[in-house]
């Protein structure tokens, strides 16, 4: 998004060939951003400047990406023509009121389904600085504030009640905007320029985490994640892992793309039940299907709390995970924040993923460690996030097949 705001041509390696970031890229695409791909998993961006948009001939098409689409409207609301984003049926029960009302407060005008996409941001709006307190901590929402604010008069300034992922200042700066940001706030003012710059993303936390679980799991487990990124404002996982016992060891730390990155080496472990710590929980947002996976494999009692927000992810994912696990016969207790999770064994069953890509992707993992077979439904999306995701476990040890239907 940056790089076709800038000024000048960017060269991005280690770009995830994902459906979400494709979607992203379409949307430029029909915007008169140029991208091309030379190869699988580099793109380059030919920048159009921060006011060279054109106006889209068709709705912007988001597909299941949540970022995507809160991104785009921050972004959007600042130019001088309307755009619609649409998603799928994933997507369009995400709320996005936590968006339209800062940027509202903004000057933007944005027609919602009750809040829900499709979205119809209205161009041509005079934008003004605001600073805002995020009432419950979210990158994205604090991103799309930020992208508002490139176009706005004045300084615009967020607050967070827990720090969020910084990968949006962060790569702000590395395009020369001028941001100054912290634990817990961000400011900058509009009226800048983005001047395009080489970006060379590192390996994903996320999607490294499905791999770092199932070592853990797996008697007799070692393995090497190479060069994943480890921003402490995305590894909560690492801790909590950790914490319940976990044979996690990083090496040869350095800085790829602006960001700090590591191998990981993951050995067989015993874990215990814990309590995860709530100041974690936005460090760890995305990974908690995957620690479901964990706890309920693990010796004793986990509690998680402070994490309603994953109730309007792709699904819902606490409902989703404790239906699954209790499909493979683990103990688990919803709360409305969270859950409790008894430790024990996994049966085999069947479990639905509610076209939730890490929910599948977790029950793989549990898969991996359950008695008797587990068929995962629904699990097409596992694509949006992390093309290949089967043919990659597999050689590493997994026995996953597609089935009819």
């Amino acid at each position: 998004m940056l790089a076709a705001l800038a000024d000048g041509c960017s060269r991005i390696t280690g770009f995830l060939e994902g459906e979400d970031t494709r979607a992203s890229a379409r949307a430029f695409a029909h915007m008169g951003v140029r991208i091309d791909a030379p190869r699988a998993g580099e793109r380059i961006v030919h920048g159009v400047g921060l006011h060279g948009l054109l106006a889209p001939g068709v709705p912007i098409d988001c597909g299941n990406a949540g970022t995507g689409m809160r991104l785009l409207t921050g972004l959007l609301a600042g130019q001088g023509f309307d755009a619609t984003l649409a998603g799928d049926e994933s997507l369009s029960r995400r709320p996005m009121r936590r968006v339209i009302e800062p940027l509202t407060r903004m000057g933007a005008r944005i027609e919602s389904n009750g809040g829900l996409p499709p979205l119809q941001i209205r161009g041509g709006r005079a934008l003004h600085a605001i600073s805002y307190a995020l009432p419950v901590a979210s990158a994205q929402v604090k991103s799309a504030i930020l992208f508002a604010g490139l176009y706005a008069n004045g300084e615009t300034h967020v607050c967070e009640p827990h720090p969020t992922r910084d990968y949006t200042e962060r790569m702000l700066a590395a395009f020369g905007w001028p941001v100054e940001f912290g634990e817990g706030w961000v400011k900058l003012r509009g009226g800048q320029h983005l001047r395009a710059t080489d970006i060379d993303v590192p390996a994903d936390f996320s999607s490294a985490a499905f791999f770092i679980v199932a070592a853990t799991l797996l008697p007799g487990s070692e393995i090497v994640l190479r060069d994943v990124g480890t921003n402490p404002r995305r590894t909560g996982l690492l801790l909590a892992l950790r914490a319940m016992g976990a044979d996690i060891r990083e090496s040869n730390p350095r800085a790829r793309g602006g960001e700090p990155v590591a191998d990981l080496v993951v050995r067989h472990a015993r874990l215990r039940g814990i309590d995860v710590p709530e100041e974690l929980v936005p460090d760890m947002i995305d990974e908690f299907p995957i620690l479901f996976i964990a706890a309920a494999a693990a010796q004793g009692t986990t509690r998680v709390s402070g994490a309603a927000e994953l109730r309007v992810k792709e699904s819902d994912r606490i409902a989703v995970m404790a239906n699954g696990l209790r499909a493979l016969g683990a103990r688990i207790e919803e709360t409305p924040g969270g859950a409790v999770i008894e430790g024990g064994q996994f049966a085999g069953g069947e479990v639905d993923s509610a076209s939730d890509h890490r929910c599948a992707m977790s029950f793989a993992v549990a898969g991996a460690i359950a008695r008797a077979p587990v068929r995962i439904v629904d699990c097409a999306n596992v694509a949006t996030s992390f093309p290949g995701f089967m043919q990659l476990a597999n050689s590493s040890g997994f026995e996953l097949a597609a089935t009819p239907g």
